[in-house]
């Protein structure tokens, strides 16, 4: 799940658009959530997964980052990985 600014077809700011970028580069098929049009979970999100800013990586219900650490996993390869253990388990 991409919590993100706009959509994947229409993100509003470049972070969320290299995130997704980064996923598609991936091969991961995601849910995404636009934080614009939802006050309430733009709001209350970055408390609950004490993380400041969009977009949010959650893979299996667990916060991986924010854009530069997806860029990071997806470089390195690991967010290739990561996406194919979660298809097998699904």
């Amino acid at each position: 799940m991409l919590f993100m600014k706009g959509t994947p077809q229409f993100p509003m700011c470049g972070f969320s658009a290299r995130a997704v970028q980064a996923l598609k580069g991936a091969g991961a098929q995601f849910a995404s959530v636009n934080v614009l049009e939802d006050p309430e979970i733009r709001a209350n999100l970055p408390r609950y997964s004490n993380w400041p800013t969009f977009p949010q990586l959650f893979i299996n219900g667990e916060l991986i980052g924010g854009c530069d650490i997806t860029l990071e996993l997806a470089e390195s390869g690991e967010l290739a990985r990561m996406v194919k253990e979660t298809q097998k388990a699904a």
